[in-house]
């Protein structure tokens, strides 16, 4: 009897990247090297709904630096499903999607602690609790979470990285220079282009 085909674990990091930053990268390596995913896909939001929309870069500037960000990295991908799909995102409907495109995937959903503390405002939170694999990883000032006692949810020891895209932005507007936060290319693009100019 033949052995069902092996699904390539698949880690789904979603997120704004309002730029991405080197600690995205970090925190995406270490996944790669210390769990059991094969690949991890950067899955862009163009508008997250626990978020405000009025502080997002534009979707072609944030899709842009990320493409910059992993291009020539073994392992990862950018993800650009929710751009075609109705917005806001909502992340049961892009599980749901990627899992029907690419069957032969097994997803698993990347978060940091400070999104498992709030995930029963995610909608329809209980669906992927019930059918998604959960990988948290630390962040600052999230002591811990009910959702941890789920069977899919895995706390994973990566390093803690305080970098925020938010401090960043603020940076170059201030016109400060935040240079080792942002990957070379990222860094290099946003100078060039004026992507966030100074105030």
């Amino acid at each position: 009897m033949d052995q069902p085909e092996q699904k390539t674990r698949t880690g789904l990091f979603p997120g704004s990247f309002n730029p991405v930053h080197i600690g995205h990268l970090i925190i995406a390596h270490h996944l790669l090297q210390y769990t059991d995913l094969e690949e991890i896909w950067f899955v862009i939001s163009p508008h997250n709904p626990l978020k405000n929309s009025t502080e997002l870069l534009p979707e072609k500037t944030r899709l842009e630096l990320l493409k910059m960000a992993v291009e020539d990295q073994p392992g990862f991908s950018v993800c650009e499903r929710e751009r075609s799909m109705e917005r806001p995102s909502y992340t049961y409907k892009t599980l749901d999607v990627l899992k029907n495109e690419f069957p032969e995937r097994d997803f698993v959903l990347i978060i940091g602690s400070d999104n498992l503390e709030v995930f029963d405002q995610w909608k329809a939170y209980k669906k992927i609790l019930a059918e998604t694999d959960i990988y948290v990883y630390p962040r600052k000032g999230s002591p811990g979470s009910i959702f941890y006692n789920e069977q899919r949810v895995k706390a994973v020891e990566a390093p803690l990285v305080e970098i925020s895209s938010t401090f960043i932005r603020e940076a170059f507007r201030k016109g400060l220079d935040p240079r080792y936060l942002l990957p070379e290319r990222v860094y290099r693009q946003i100078i060039a282009k004026q992507y966030i100019p100074k105030v």
